[in-house]
This record gives structure tokens, C-alpha cells and sequence, in this order.
């Protein structure tokens, strides 16, 4: 699995934060951005990155509660969105 944040939606509430501290941080601008497996913060519009196994229903907890609805979680190998705005 895959998760990213559309900053354009987030409200900086920080239940992401809480859910997946290794997956999700906020920047000085105060909206969440995820993280690398290295912790490197990804600040690039629409960057994805690959959700630890041991942390994926945290993610998709954090998706379904995020206030903004900003955070996708897709699977990687078809991109189909599993938990977020955009998931069937």
C-alpha cells in the first residue's frame, strides 16, 4: 500500500499524527505530509510512499477519520484507492 496527502484539503488537525507518527509529520506550514521508510519528510505535491506493513490499518484509520479528507491510501500494485475521499 501506498498514502499520500493533498495539503490543498488538510485542516491540520493532526489525527494522522497520532494514528501513524512514522507515516505522517507536520511541516512548518502546519498541514500533514507523509514520510519515507528513512523518516525523510516529503513535501512534493502528490508524492506517495509505501506504508509499512505493520503500521497499514493505522493509515487507513487515519484516512477514514481525517477531518479534511485528505489522505489516499491505494493499493500499489493497481493504484485503487482503499481508504480515503476517493475510495468505493
Amino acid at each position: 500500500m501506498q498514502v499520500w496527502v493533498d495539503q490543498d484539503l488538510c485542516t491540520g488537525d493532526g489525527l494522522c499524527v497520532q494514528y501513524a507518527r512514522d507515516v505522517f509529520e507536520f511541516d512548518i506550514d502546519g498541514l500533514a505530509y507523509v514520510k519515507d521508510a528513512t523518516g525523510e519528510l516529503q513535501v512534493a505535491e502528490g508524492v506517495r510512499v509505501d506504508v509499512p506493513a505493520r503500521l497499514r490499518l493505522d493509515v487507513i484509520d487515519a484516512a477514514k477519520d481525517c477531518p479534511g479528507e485528505c489522505i489516499h491510501v491505494v493499493r500499489a500494485d493497481d493504484q485503487t484507492e482503499v481508504a480515503g475521499p476517493d475510495a468505493g
